[in-house]
């Protein structure tokens, strides 16, 4: 029991950490550009080709945060490093990886990594929230900063989906992503 809470509350703060660093990947890239960023996502519709694409990139998208991580270049060249990896797999450009990114998120947010079905992302925090409580064997101190954590969840959680043909496709791909964007969720 104590491994499924530990891996639910690992999944929910993955994906609430996915969602942040899209919208910071994207803000990024808006602001390289010398664009303005949008505070909402725009939702579209995915397709089976745009998610195989963000399978593909993954690894190269990683690769080049990671090199940042270890030694900071100029944003420029960084920019430049993630627009070429975008296009190469298949994206118009950076911009269009992170808005895909940002949808997939948000669809994400709402599946249930155990039974990998689709509930919403305020029904999975309060489903973990519960699961949390009712947890008699989880310490005290590590109980208390994971309901908090939760709960500041629960206050914004991620969008409704627009889009509802997302779920079922992401479903189908949903082991893949976890995999790829470091949701080890089974």
């Amino acid at each position: 029991m104590r491994n499924y809470l530990i891996r639910s509350l690992e999944a929910a703060v993955c994906i609430a950490c996915l969602a942040v660093a899209s919208c910071v990947m994207s803000a990024d890239s808006a602001v390289a550009q010398g664009q303005a960023t949008s505070p909402a996502v725009k939702q579209i519709a995915l397709t089976k080709t745009q998610i195989e694409g963000v399978i593909a990139a993954q690894k190269e998208m990683d690769e080049i945060n990671e090199k940042v991580s270890e030694k900071p270049r100029p944003y420029l060249i960084v920019a430049e490093q993630f627009e070429s990896a975008a296009k190469k797999n298949g994206f118009a450009s950076y911009d269009e990886y992170t808005n895909v990114i940002e949808n997939i998120s948000i669809v994400l947010a709402g599946f249930d990594p155990t039974t990998k079905k689709y509930i919403g992302s305020e029904a999975l925090i309060k489903a973990q929230i519960a699961q949390v409580q009712a947890n008699k064997q989880m310490p005290p101190e590590d109980k208390t900063p994971a309901l908090d954590e939760l709960n500041a969840a629960l206050k914004s959680p991620a969008p409704p989906v627009e889009n509802k043909g997302n779920i079922d496709l992401l479903a189908e791909y949903y082991d893949k992503l976890a995999e790829v964007m470091g949701n080890d969720q089974q």
